[in-house]
């Protein structure tokens, strides 16, 4: 069904009453529909369309009409008319950096329509248009930027998705730039998040934030910032601030109006942290509350509408109609070529909800789900995939090995409330498979870990299965803090310039084991994984100094 279209009021009483000539008559439009974007989305597509309508002379305020309109139609979930609105005009444009610049804008709409017609054809085209830019201006810069992020959704490995991002923000890549979208910006700030490197994705949400308020922009532009950073905040483990940054977002997204992208996000998010945390009856009073159910937005968001949906049903029993909406999602996804676990874990939640009625089915679909995470590469997708497959695997040593990896990549990694998941996990197989000893130590550091993250449902879990061990939780060290301890900054030293694990311990006078915890708390603390260590450790350096 074709989307609604607004109607158009291409005259306002103010501009009634002083009628002006023909080119100052555009350019007033366009400056009354630049002052209520993403305010009033409707009032400033009325003001653009009408803008166009008039003759102009000028083609550098056509352009600018064209894509701030374009802007405005996609964030009103209206993706479709905002790409065919490029399309007509790149037929027309002669100029071919102007062209580029609405190609550009092209893609990244595109990216986001949960009805493109071709999405794998798109990503080749971009895919060549990328690797033969060098950068040297920002349009260039937003075409590598776009690369980036669709290496990422696809699944390809990680290193490319960063390789893309640390070339578009070579050359600089504000937030606020004139007459440009935020959208490139957040989306290369993200690849860095999904490659496990979320401390590199806060620092650029914190200079964005920053240029947000420095130009007064506290809409729909603050909502996706507040939004996103609560997610970034969420995949670390952090999850009481999440939910703080989280609640921020969708207030300021309640402003913008419901049924917009920048609402998806805020009520998707919230519910994600509302789930970790383990308040479940909360998390589906979220969604009542804001109609977060069917029909899902025309717009791709993240994380998936449709996918959180879906968890939400399994979190509450209803099997059934979980693997009818992530089923769905899949339908959705895979044949656009996002098939990255990490960008959207419904393979992870479908297994689980098959299980019930399909377990060899549920089986096949962890594995293939671990088989894309491995390419992906980034140990905390790895580990967030084996963790589902040992849920879905008949409990014995297979399980046990499963959650054993598990936890050895989620150490690996920042993502703090998924190792505590599975230290819980594999401290509970353990105990059942009659090793006591190494059950109480993965539990006691799964709670430890599970408090940190403000994850109140896991720490219950852990202290159920600690008591069901005959073990009392012993009681827990202070909360963690971001500096480093010495001991840690010591190992992350050692290990940023390639030693081993056991090189470490000998040079630390300690066993492998304590290596491991401390680089573990390392790349928590940091906000990367091994390979970004290095980079991690130098900016955090500079910026002590």
């Amino acid at each position: 069904m074709p989307e609604p279209r607004t109607p158009r009021a291409a005259t306002s009483p103010g501009l009634c009453a002083n009628p002006r000539p023909p080119g100052e008559r555009a350019a007033l439009l366009y400056e009354l529909g630049s002052a209520s974007l993403l305010t009033e989305p409707a009032t400033t597509v009325n003001h653009l369309r009408a803008a166009l309508d008039e003759p102009i002379a000028d083609p550098e305020l056509r352009h600018n009409i064209v894509y701030r309109l374009s802007q405005v139609l996609a964030h009103s979930d209206r993706l479709r008319e905002a790409s065919e609105t490029l399309a007509q005009e790149i037929k027309v444009t002669g100029d071919a950096r102007v062209r580029l610049r609405m190609q550009s804008e092209q893609f990244m709409w595109d990216a986001f329509r949960a009805d493109e017609p071709d999405s794998p054809s798109r990503s080749r085209r971009l895919t060549r248009l990328a690797d033969r830019l060098t950068g040297r201006d920002l349009t260039e810069r937003y075409v590598i930027g776009l690369r980036a992020w669709d290496a990422t959704l696809r699944g390809e490995p990680a290193h490319i998705g960063v390789g893309h991002a640390e070339r578009a923000l070579a050359g600089g890549i504000g937030w606020a730039e004139a007459d440009r979208g935020f959208e490139v910006p957040v989306l290369v700030a993200l690849t860095f998040m999904y490659a496990d490197r979320p401390g590199r994705t806060e620092e650029l949400f914190a200079a964005g934030i920053a240029d947000f308020e420095r130009q007064g922009w506290y809409g729909g532009h603050l909502s996706f910032g507040y939004s996103l950073l609560a997610y970034v905040r969420y995949r670390r483990g952090r999850l009481a601030e999440a939910e703080d940054f989280g609640r921020a977002g969708l207030r300021l997204a309640e402003r913008v109006g419901p049924d917009t992208p920048a609402h998806w996000y805020a009520v998707g998010i919230l519910i994600e942290i509302l789930l970790a945390r383990g308040r479940l009856a909360e998390a589906a009073q979220t969604a009542e509350d804001y109609n977060f159910a069917a029909p899902f937005p025309a717009a791709v968001v993240f994380p998936d509408a449709q996918a959180v949906y879906g968890e939400l049903l399994l979190a509450r029993g209803l099997t059934k109609e979980a693997v009818a909406e992530l089923s769905s999602a899949g339908w959705r996804l895979d044949p656009r070529g996002m098939r990255n676990p990490s960008w959207c874990p419904w393979q992870l939640h479908l297994a689980r909800a098959q299980l019930h009625e399909a377990p060899e089915l549920a089986e096949a679909t962890a594995l293939e789900a671990v088989s894309r995470a491995r390419q992906f590469g980034a140990p905390s997708a790895i580990g967030q995939a084996l963790r589902a497959a040992a849920d879905v695997t008949c409990p014995g040593p297979a399980r046990v090995e499963l959650l054993e990896e598990s936890v050895s990549h989620l150490e690996r990694s920042p993502a703090a409330y998924e190792l505590a998941c599975a230290l819980v996990s594999l401290g509970t197989e353990l105990r059942k498979a009659g090793r006591p000893r190494e059950s109480a130590e993965r539990l006691y550091r799964g709670l430890e870990a599970a408090v940190q993250c403000g994850a109140d449902g896991l720490v219950e879990t852990a202290r159920d299965q600690l008591a069901a061990a005959g073990l009392r939780p012993r009681r827990l060290h202070s909360a963690e803090t971001e500096t480093l301890t010495a001991r840690e900054r010591a190992a992350a030293t050692l290990a940023a310039r390639g030693d081993t694990a056991a090189a470490i311990a000998d040079e630390l006078a300690t066993d492998e084991a304590t290596v491991v915890r401390l680089l573990s708390a390392v790349y928590r603390k940091v906000g990367t994984d091994p390979a970004g260590l290095a980079a991690a450790l130098g900016e955090a350096a500079s910026a002590d100094v």
